[in-house]
């Protein structure tokens, strides 16, 4: 009989199996392999438990001896068993897959070896073997497999020529050694006559392997790697509709989908407010680029979820949207370089370029011979207020022409004079009807007339003061920078300035004017009398008002009081030093509450300073009775001190403002088209330009700029710019006079000359106080009109072509 070992066995099937798979199709491999399986298993655990049997009843020698024989034999049954070919074929085949395993298992096995225990044949000396040393108890699943592995050790130690005989050799070895170390220090030998106890009726004396080599036999029957059909599994494709999904969507409230029905105006409007149609205005709005109705609607829906959505919308209730920018046609259309000649139907014809309906920046029927629109731009010339080579009576001789200018202003539109015309006649109309109605009684009407005079009257004599005040201050200002300038003039001993002021007196009747200025006096003592005893009747009556106020008030805590009193009576059960005493605290005490304060009669008026108070002001802001009239002339007919009779510095600034010129460029919609000449700075700081320019428009026009520039050599500076508003259509040429815009420049410019600079404190004073800070400024005197053609025809665009808003 053949015994074979766990592992050649496992071995044998693994063979049978893969030459079974090789052989036969997939379907009729695991028909097969499960056939052979079973009668493999019957097979294997009959042989398994005869050499079980027989390894526990026989010696170690006859065992060895038996299997020696049946070694010797299996070569001539090698046509009626297969067992040697299937060793060797599996030798070939596995020998490098197991190499590693067959090395690890050389030292796993001597230690399983060293930890069986002999035994004596009687029952006398197993009692008396050592006990066996357990290192590790082996887990569960694995104990079959090492008993197993332990039996076949065992029962293989006397052969010479194993299936592995270099394993056998190293195993029995290390068994031998270990032997004679036991027989050594008084155990039994080997080589003694022992029988071994079963290896299955006592316990398994060894330790867990990481890995075992021979798996249970049940489980390594058929060693068949698992492929993706075996984890493949096969089910029916899922469905969900489009209501389902979009139903599951709303219940989660995760996902949010918008409407596309279209939102209506008012929503996406502020509350009480109109859609507002640029386009019906006449505005210019552009074409928006072409959306689906659908999608915009998606996009409102979405927006007004927002916080902020309504932002997004303009007055006409769409979404805010820029012009399309797209063209109809490209800018550069493809050239085509062909060798021969074209076709001639597709000979290329020249036209004119147009412009493009998009272009909201041109004029309509700007591009015609017959509508050419032309603007003239007038620039006459321009002074400075101040510069920074004004050497310091420059600075006083400007604030002088500044004073007299205003003076000419103030002249010309004769305000005083019209309040008091205005004065006198109010005054007369409330006279009278207070002398036609002053025996009767009034009726509430014409009390609300009185009072409403009344108070025209005040606040037309107030405006008349101020305006009087303001013409006696212009004439003292006057008056004392001239006399700065002449004190100044003669300190230096030189003239920059041609300046000089008259005063034209003109004499007044003395009686006359006497009788005028206390009529005037008397009037306003009468007014203010009357004014003052109705602001004292109505101060007394809201004065008894608040007393009676404060009367009650101070009665209901007077209540108070008493009833307070009352209770500390009752409760001093009739004791009367107590009564005084409480009395006195009550009295001491003072008011429970704090009402309110006790209001304080108004004062009477006091008519005796009334009229001393009219006569000072009078005096202050008023010409005196009898004194001539002041009317000042400022001329520029003086003579300047010549540049050799002037000491060096002013020699420097002179020569300074030489060498400077101004020229002025013309900037329409921010691009330059043209420029003045340059023209040299004067000595009285004024320059003259006198130059019209002819602008022929295609573009409608935004913004019109002139640019005040500075030469000095070759280089130049911005001083300022001007900006002019764009005229109406009505504005043409010849039909405007000159406008004056004022500039201004922020420039810090410091001499170490006469020139006082700009932005640089100055100071008139001879301690240095009151210092001043004078910036770059003056005035430019131009004008801007639409031209005129022949037939006295305007060249202006119409009315709608003006844009709005951009002046």
């Amino acid at each position: 009989m053949l015994v074979l070992s766990g592992r050649f066995k496992h071995q044998i099937i693994c063979l049978r199996i893969t030459t079974t798979v090789t052989l036969a199709s997939s379907s009729d491999i695991r028909e097969k392999l499960r056939k052979k399986g079973r009668a493999l298993q019957e097979t294997l655990v009959k042989n398994r438990n005869e050499d079980d049997d027989v390894q526990a009843l026989v010696p170690s020698t006859k065992l060895s001896e038996e299997k020696q024989q049946t070694t010797m034999k299996e070569p001539q049954d090698s046509d009626e068993d297969a067992g040697e070919t299937l060793k060797r074929t599996l030798r070939a085949q596995r020998q490098r897959r197991k190499k590693r395993l067959l090395e690890r298992s050389a030292a796993q096995d001597d230690e399983e070896i060293s930890n069986i225990q002999p035994h004596s044949e009687d029952e006398g000396s197993a009692g008396k073997a050592a006990d066996p040393v357990v290192l590790s108890r082996p887990p569960p699943g694995s104990q079959r497999d090492l008993s197993s592995r332990i039996q076949h050790i065992a029962g293989s130690q006397n052969l010479d020529n194993s299936v592995t005989p270099a394993l056998g050799r190293e195993t029995w070895r290390a068994a031998r050694s270990k032997g004679e170390s036991l027989s050594a220090g008084g155990g039994p030998c080997l080589s003694q006559p022992v029988a071994y106890q079963s290896l299955r009726d006592r316990d398994t004396v060894t330790r867990v392997e990481e890995a075992p080599l021979v798996r249970d036999e049940e489980e390594d029957l058929f060693v068949i790697e698992q492929s993706s059909q075996d984890f493949l599994e096969v089910r029916k494709a899922e469905y969900v509709g489009y209501r389902k999904l979009i139903q599951r969507e709303r219940e989660s409230e995760l996902f949010f989908t918008p409407s596309f029905r279209t939102v209506p105006t008012s929503i996406k409007l502020p509350e009480n407010m109109k859609p507002r149609y640029l386009e019906d205005e006449g505005l210019y709005v552009g074409e928006r680029p072409p959306v689906s109705l659908t999608n915009e609607n998606i996009l409102e829906n979405r927006i007004l979820k927002m916080e902020e959505g309504k932002k997004w919308f303009g007055d006409d209730g769409r979404i805010m949207a820029l012009p399309d920018p797209i063209k109809e046609s490209s800018t550069r259309p493809p050239l085509f370089h062909m060798e021969e000649d074209l076709d001639p139907a597709l000979q290329t014809v020249y036209r004119k370029a147009l412009k493009s309906k998009y272009a909201n920046l041109y004029i309509t029927g700007a591009a015609d011979p017959e509508g050419d629109y032309q603007l003239d731009v007038d620039v006459s010339g321009l002074i400075f207020s101040h510069h920074p080579l004004f050497s310091r009576e420059h600075v006083l001789g400007a604030r002088l022409a500044q004073l007299y200018d205003q003076y000419l202003t103030r002249q010309h539109n004769n305000l005083t004079g019209h309040l008091t015309d205005k004065l006198n006649g109010l005054r007369s109309a409330l006279r009278n009807m207070l002398e036609i109605h002053g025996g009767q009684s009034l009726t509430q009407a014409m009390q609300q007339r009185i009072s409403e005079y009344s108070l025209e009257v005040r606040n037309t004599r107030q405006l008349r003061d101020s305006e009087q005040e303001k013409d006696r201050t212009l004439l003292k200002n006057i008056v004392k920078v001239w006399k700065e300038i002449k004190a100044l003039r003669e300190f230096q001993k030189f003239t920059n300035t041609p300046y000089k002021l008259y005063l034209r007196r003109e004499t007044v009747d003395q009686a006359s004017d006497e009788q005028e200025y206390e009529d005037e006096i008397f009037a306003e003592v009468v007014e203010l009398e009357a004014e003052s005893e109705e602001d004292y009747q109505r101060k007394l009556a809201e004065y008894k008002k608040q007393l009676e106020e404060w009367k009650l008030s101070r009665r209901k805590q007077k209540a108070k009081k008493k009833k307070k009193k009352k209770k500390k009576k009752g409760q001093a059960q009739n004791d009367t030093e107590e009564e005084d005493e409480d009395q006195e605290l009550s009295e001491s005490e003072g008011p429970l509450e704090e009402g309110p304060p006790k209001p304080e009669p108004p004062e009477k008026p006091d008519f005796d300073s009334i009229e001393q108070r009219v006569r000072e002001k009078a005096s202050r802001i008023r010409r005196k009775p009898g004194e001539s009239i002041l009317i000042p002339e400022l001329s520029a007919s003086g003579n300047i001190t010549a540049s050799e009779l002037c000491p060096k510095a002013e020699i420097a600034r002179r020569e300074d403002v030489a060498r400077r010129s101004l020229f002025i460029k013309i900037l329409y919609n921010d691009k330059e088209v043209s420029r003045t000449d340059s023209r040299s700075l004067n000595t009285d700081f004024r320059v003259h330009f006198g130059q019209i320019f002819n602008l022929k428009i295609v573009n409608c026009p935004q913004s019109i700029n002139l640019q005040v520039f500075e030469e000095i050599g070759s280089s130049c500076s911005l001083l300022a710019q001007v900006f002019v508003p764009v005229p109406e259509p009505s504005v043409l040429t010849g039909g405007v006079p000159l406008e004056e815009f004022e500039f201004s420049s922020n420039q810090r410019v410091m001499f170490d000359h006469e020139g006082v600079g700009s932005d640089v404190p100055l100071s008139f004073e001879a301690d240095g106080s009151n210092k001043q800070t004078l910036l770059t400024s003056g005035k430019l005197s131009c004008c801007v009109s639409w031209g005129i053609g022949e037939d006295d025809v305007p060249l202006a665009p119409p009315v709608s072509q003006q844009p709005g808003g951009m002046h």
